[in-house]
């Protein structure tokens, strides 16, 4: 019996508007996490928290004693290669563009931590009206974390390894539901603060702000596909045959309503 193989959607925008939207969605990215991890630190006792990733690799580095840097890049590694047993073939393409994603992104964060910390130094939170406010904008920043996965998912030209493997499994196993894909892809980093507790005994940098990004960034995400840049289509998307009209003709559905309120 013949094995079906994955197709991809095609792209309808240009290179140059790829990049464009590719770029602000770094940005938002960016500024996003920065977020979460400034208002977190401002809190004390800091019950704030970090996004789901950011924290389950934070801790897993700190449980065999790695730096950020090869925590992120190695558990990088780690979910290329799941990637690629979920796609059913390894893309040398799609793997050097997971690499690829991570040097902006990494400057990004940096360039808006360093403005934050130095040139716009937020106060410390001691009175019950500046903590509501630094919850909210931590919730703010969950919600900028996943508007941003939203645009470059679409756009699809590289990806973080971990918005890849929710672009996976969204559009191969969960015929596009944005939240079931968000929560199935929480397994690995769920894993690793399991591991990583085992030997550490502690949870550090978990918070409300977690909670609220494991329970909504991937509705926020599926929202942010409908209203924000709601023009921009998902591109070239690795893609199960069988799903493949039903998307394609939701996508054309959509243009014709559109154009029917436009007369």
């Amino acid at each position: 019996m013949a094995v079906k193989k994955n197709k991809k959607t095609p792209r309808t925008i240009s290179m140059k508007a790829s990049i464009i939207y590719f770029v602000i969605s770094l940005v938002i990215n960016s500024l996003g996490n920065v977020l979460t991890l400034v208002t977190s630190a401002k809190v004390f006792p800091s019950f704030l928290g970090s996004a789901y990733w950011t924290a389950a690799e934070t801790n897993f580095g700190i449980a065999f004693h790695w730096n950020l840097f090869w925590a992120f890049l190695i558990l990088g590694i780690v979910i290329t290669v799941l990637n690629a047993i979920l796609v059913g073939r390894w893309d040398w393409g799609r793997a050097l563009g997971n690499v690829i994603f991570m040097v902006p992104f990494s400057w990004l964060i940096q360039t808006f931590y360093t403005l934050f910390t130095t040139t716009i130094k937020l106060p410390e939170a001691h009175s019950i009206g500046l903590i509501i406010l630094y919850v909210l904008i931590n919730f703010f920043g969950v919600s900028l974390i996943a508007i941003a996965i939203s645009i470059y998912q679409r756009v699809n030209l590289v990806l973080h390894p971990a918005d890849d493997l929710m672009q996976i499994l969204r559009f191969k196993y969960f015929k596009g539901a944005a939240g079931k894909a968000m929560w199935a892809s929480y397994i690995p980093p769920t894993i690793m603060g399991v591991i990583a507790f085992a030997i550490t005994h502690q949870f550090t940098y978990y918070g409300i702000g977690t909670i609220f990004a494991f329970l909504f960034q991937g509705n926020i995400t599926g929202l942010a596909d409908k209203r924000v840049f709601p023009s921009l289509k998902h591109q070239a998307v690795d893609i199960d045959p069988e799903l493949e009209e039903s998307i394609v003709s939701t996508d054309i559905d959509d243009d014709i309503a559109k154009k029917e309120q436009e007369k």
